[in-house]
């Protein structure tokens, strides 16, 4: 089925006792495969929209379904399992682990879930052949360009075949010429493995790109066109 819904959601943060709205009564529906992306000035609330979907942080009220289960009902050791098993993340600065190889980097969801056996292993190898850095198998983070720490990241985002892949400012920290290379891998990657793409970005080149605009501004969530 591979739905994810959001149902009125808001959510409310409290800073020097004075309570600030951030995100307002939202509604929104992500099938399977589906291609989205949101909108809005830095600090509209963008990557904590994300986080609730992914279920990163909880709402103040509302709720987050996958596939009809009400996650706000989940316990932590749950939503861990829901995580691991259905979602991927990339973000901005790529997240990797310095003393770990690109190998290792991309082997960890299997080492959460005690399951790197060898059929882990080919997949791994597999995907490193699929974002074109098994020759960099080997080398720690510090070896690496900025393309190829955020092809490491994707590649770690997707080994276990996650149904809906969250993408916080991904190009946000490459030149202009290795973003367009990020977004069409990632466009391929959403394709060639069926997963949902649910994106937050200034970045407007990567936003046409995209089937589905939404606009986050003033803790409301505008669809723009689809």
């Amino acid at each position: 089925m591979n739905k994810l819904k959001c149902k009125s959601i808001s959510k409310i943060f409290s800073v020097n006792d004075e309570d600030i709205q951030v995100l307002d009564n939202i509604d929104l529906v992500v099938n399977g495969g589906d291609q989205i992306v949101i909108t809005g000035k830095s600090g509209a609330g963008k990557s904590t929209f994300l986080h609730l979907l992914a279920t990163l942080d909880s709402p103040t009220s509302g709720s987050i379904f996958l596939d009809n289960v009400n996650l706000s009902n989940c316990s932590k050791e749950e939503l861990s399992s829901v995580r691991l098993n259905n979602f991927g993340f990339v973000y901005q600065f790529h997240h990797l682990l310095d003393d770990l190889t690109v190998e290792e980097n991309i082997s960890i969801p299997f080492h959460l879930s005690n399951q790197l056996d060898a059929e882990a292993r080919q997949k791994i190898n597999n995907i490193m052949k699929e974002m074109e850095i098994f020759n960099r198998k080997d080398h720690l983070p510090w070896k690496l360009s900025g393309g190829e720490k955020q092809r490491v990241a994707i590649a770690r985002s997707i080994i276990k075949n996650p149904k809906f892949l969250f993408l916080d400012e991904p190009t946000g920290n490459l030149d202009d010429e290795t973003s367009s290379v990020i977004q069409n891998l990632i466009f391929e990657v959403s394709k060639n493995h069926g997963i949902a793409l649910i994106a937050a970005t200034h970045d407007n080149k990567f936003v046409k790109s995209f089937k589905r605009v939404y606009k986050l501004s003033n803790s409301r969530l505008n669809n723009i066109y689809e």
